[in-house]
């Protein structure tokens, strides 16, 4: 029987409105904070040098050749700090764009699966996950590639559930490309390909020609030359040995030797399950009880709608689970497919009274947590306060504010409306930290301050001297600054340093952490200026006066002239060339 018109109407109407709703949550905030450590502000010194300095093909960190990442991501960020003039509008809108655009992909092909009234929901469900909010308002790069990674997807899902629809496919691969480029992972929608095989042999999804199959993969891998290939050709007939250090780490050290002998984050293999999963993929899981006993019948029948992203899911968890470096958010690109293999059972899912009643525990559980915090530290519980004090905070109001929504919540929706209760909480949650918690923790995470009353002690054209440099400072640097290589060691870099600072000591400074002191006993520190602490570390200015006791190595490291710092200076003077 057809729907009458003016219920198309309504769920149409919904649909856009969770759109716009998902839209200004989604953007709150921008503009009202710095980035912010640990990744933030990297990407947003590699964009601005960018467009200092005009070398997009290779992504640069004050002036040295970053070989971590791909430069997708910082293309989009440098698009984005240009269109808008400000380091402080643009740097978050790449999130932006990657949540809003992976979310308009799981509603449109759960519509195109399920109908509208579904679509709602799974948007519903992708929005509310505390994992997908947090990454969509961090300037990451892992935001953009899960729009790649969904898209692939969704092209994948396109062919082998509503097919043929081989430009889906190709668009999809091309995708994949695309998230390769921008974060290497961005094959994952592939591992979907054993599950598509089965339930296309058993004539339960569209069948993947093997001429398709190979012209996809070529798809994939001829996006990722359009930029590989002439990287590695600049690289390679370079002059330069950074360039040619940059490309054996970016297509070697950063892909199979990062996955298979990680030499950090490492973790045991039940990281994913056990410390990130539970706490990331809220409010998901909670339904957990009753989908896992859904999907094994809808598997057994051979659903292939929910087998297909399910496969992905679990897929995904192995295959990060089995490289020793682990990160939560690695678990980011799973949301999407989680929320499709749980799409067609959410309107029965949101019929379980108990579900609700979970739902209605943990705001309880975790509005009761804010508002006695909130009390005990406005009455000034030493520990708390002791914590206020350290991170220069006071947020006793605001998390009282969210205890107080959490009871105001549960009193008008009651237990029976606990997962409704849940998401109106999440949204309270999200709206204050992007404005009140932005307020509060800037001034902490960002270091604007502090280098602004650094030049204010050095002046304007003196020159700094950032040996072992923190992105953060570089980027908010408010004068000419040199630093030795961001993977030199640090005796190496204190040599090249006190050579540079002997050479004009009356014009040239140190910012350094003060632990690096213990390695400079030759300098004469009581013509240091203390700064205070900043990020966990507490930080000195030491004039190049100080160093005058100090043997310096030029050859020791290279010396890197920080861009981005130059605008309105002289040119660099003697011994400041980058290299």
């Amino acid at each position: 029987m057809q729907r009458p018109a003016y219920l198309h109407g309504k769920q149409r109407l919904a649909w856009l409105l969770l759109l716009l709703v998902a839209t200004a949550l989604l953007a709150l905030g921008i503009g009202l904070r710095d980035p912010w450590p640990a990744d933030e502000p990297r990407f947003a010194l590699n964009a601005l040098e960018m467009l200092d300095t005009g070398h997009f093909w290779i992504p640069h960190r004050g002036g040295e050749p970053y070989p971590d990442k791909p430069p997708v991501f910082m293309w989009a960020s440098a698009a984005s700090i240009a269109l808008t003039g400000s380091v402080r509008l643009g740097f978050l809108i790449p999130s932006l764009i990657g949540a809003l655009g992976s979310l308009a992909l799981v509603m449109d092909l759960s519509r195109r699966l399920y109908g509208r009234r579904v679509a709602f929901l799974a948007g519903a469900a992708l929005l509310s996950t505390l994992q997908f909010v947090l990454q969509a308002k961090t300037a990451q790069i892992d935001m953009l590639v899960t729009l790649w990674i969904t898209l692939g997807a969704y092209g994948m899902l396109r062919h082998a559930l509503l097919g043929p629809a081989r430009r889906w496919w190709f668009i999809g691969c091309a995708s994949m490309g695309l998230g390769v480029i921008t974060k290497g992972v961005g094959f994952l929608p592939l591992l979907m390909l054993p599950a598509w095989g089965l339930l296309a042999w058993r004539g339960q999804a569209t069948r993947l020609a093997w001429k398709d199959l190979a012209l996809g993969l070529a798809t994939l891998v001829g996006t990722i030359a359009l930029w590989a290939v002439p990287m590695a050709l600049i690289t390679t007939f370079s002059d330069d040995p950074t360039l040619a250090a940059y490309r054996d780490n970016i297509l070697f050290k950063q892909t199979g030797q990062r996955y298979a002998e990680s030499w950090h984050h490492l973790k045991p293999w039940y990281y994913y399950l056990v410390e990130v999963i539970p706490w990331a993929w809220l409010p998901l899981i909670l339904g957990l009880p009753w989908l896992v006993p859904a999907w094994w019948h809808r598997t057994r029948r051979l659903d292939a709608r929910v087998l297909l992203p399910l496969s992905g899911v679990i897929l995904l968890v192995g295959f990060f689970s089995l490289s020793p470096g682990k990160r939560g958010v690695y678990m980011l690109p799973g949301v999407p497919l989680l929320v499709l293999a749980m799409a067609p059972l959410l309107p029965g899912l949101l019929c379980k009274r108990w579900l609700h009643w979970l739902g209605a525990g943990l705001v309880a559980v975790l509005g009761g947590i804010f508002l006695v915090a909130g009390i005990l530290g406005a009455a000034g519980l030493p520990a708390l306060a002791d914590l206020a004090a350290k991170y220069s905070v006071s947020p006793w109001l605001w998390w009282i504010v969210l205890g107080l929504a959490a009871a105001a919540l549960l009193y008008g929706l009651r237990p029976r409306r606990g997962m409704l209760a849940l998401a109106g909480w999440l949204m309270v949650f999200w709206g204050l930290w992007s404005t009140w918690g932005y307020q509060q923790l800037d001034g902490t995470r960002s270091p604007r301050d502090m280098m602004q009353h650094v030049v204010q002690l050095t002046g304007n054209d003196a020159w700094l001297a950032m040996p072992a440099f923190d992105e953060e400072f570089l980027l908010q640097a408010r004068q000419p600054t040199v630093h030795f290589g961001f993977k030199t060691p640090e005796p190496a870099q204190l040599e090249r340093a006190f050579a540079w600072l002997d050479a004009a000591p009356a014009t040239r400074w140190m910012f350094v952490d003060q632990g690096m002191t213990e390695e400079m006993p030759c300098a004469d520190l009581s013509q240091a200026r203390d700064l205070g602490l900043q990020n966990n570390d507490h930080w000195l200015l030491i004039p190049g006066t100080a160093f005058g006791e100090c043997h310096g190595d030029a050859d020791a490291a290279p010396l890197y002239v920080a861009p981005t710092t130059l605008a309105g200076h002289a040119s660099p003077p003697d011994g400041a060339g980058n290299g």
